[in-house]
């Protein structure tokens, strides 16, 4: 029995604990810990069979029965964590990003170095039965050499402005993901970034010091191209495709929607909307990410999503932020990359 410690009990913690709960594979989520836990999550804890329930998530790397820690917390903490997990001999799942401050994720490889633990970094969308059928397909040959990935990710909403002011941004907070599965699908590392943005949903976005439009062009290592487009609101749902041109032929995901039913009339023709948000569309990814990272650790393999695959999408993410401010292409040797 593999005893797991989850640290951060927010809406991403209850998440991976569900994931756990029923994933049927011999572990046990042994403790749970947030500086702000109220009488509510306490009590979803206690029914969900987690017995120890803490304030303090050092309760929990203190625990020598904990072998492995979820770091679910906010994001300027995954980093100190991340150290003193490491530092404590746990396994670590740790959601993206690792940290804003690349010095700072060094130092975590750095430390990492020094053990044989597991690291696997949470970007989910790599186990979306939707992008993995693109992967697959292109590992296949199907598409021939890859020329040009087109993924689009839009939010149906913005988040709260109190959020954006501490998110580091879109390109280290939304379109990070868009990063990892240009590298993931493409399997190739990014060369140049060119970014343009603008402010076109919300005027207090841009008083924050955000942008909630944006389109980023990427030169890949290969040759091939990238195109990300991200919005902060499509009023139609959650909206998450991504198509790979090459020279033998083309491969595109499109939208998960409750159905897949069509109507057509006189009237015209009617499908339903994309789910509305990310743990509709995602919810078997989160699962799976979760399954990849406790296989990891009873099978003693690699973790699917390391620790460098944390730190790259942060590199891009900010040569993207420098592309934006100086209006000009931006490689990523310039951000040390």
């Amino acid at each position: 029995m593999i005893n797991l410690g989850i640290i951060g009990a927010g809406r991403i913690g209850k998440v991976h604990a569900k994931s756990i709960l029923t994933s049927g594979l011999p572990v046990r989520v042994k403790g749970i810990a947030d500086p702000l836990m109220n009488a509510e999550t306490e009590a979803w804890a206690k029914a969900s069979g987690i017995d120890g329930v803490f304030l303090d998530h050092r309760r929990i790397l203190e625990d020598k029965d904990i072998e492995a820690v979820l770091i679910c917390s906010s994001t300027d903490t995954h980093s100190p964590i991340s150290i003193e997990a490491i530092e404590a001999g746990k396994h670590i799942f740790c959601e993206k990003p690792i940290d804003h401050d690349v010095a700072k994720i060094q130092s975590v490889i750095k430390k990492l170095a020094e053990t044989d633990l597991k690291y696997q970094v949470g970007f989910n969308r790599r186990f979306d039965h939707n992008f993995k059928a693109v992967k697959a397909a292109i590992t296949a040959g199907a598409v021939g050499e890859p020329h040009i990935l087109r993924i689009t990710s839009r939010d149906p909403a913005p988040p709260p402005v109190e959020y954006i002011r501490v998110s580091g941004g879109i390109f280290l907070d939304m379109m990070i993901h868009d990063f990892d599965m240009v590298r993931f699908l493409l399997d190739c590392e990014v060369e140049e970034v060119f970014a343009k943005g603008a402010v076109l949903v919300d005027p207090e976005i841009g008083e924050a010091g955000d942008i909630d439009t944006a389109i980023v062009t990427l030169k890949m290592k290969s040759g091939a191209l990238a195109v990300i487009d991200n919005s902060r609101k499509a009023v139609y749902g959650y909206d998450q495709r991504a198509e790979v041109f090459g020279s033998k032929g083309c491969v595109s995901a499109s939208n998960d929607a409750p159905s897949t039913a069509v109507i057509s009339n006189e009237n015209g023709v009617l499908a339903e909307k994309p789910h509305y948000f990310f743990l509709e569309r995602y919810m078997q990814a989160y699962q799976d990410e979760m399954l990849s990272f406790i296989n990891a650790i009873i099978n003693d393999t690699p973790t699917e999503v390391n620790i460098t695959d944390g730190l790259k999408p942060v590199l891009i993410g900010l040569a993207a932020k420098k592309s934006l401010e100086e209006n000009r292409p931006v490689s990523l040797k310039e951000i040390g990359a």
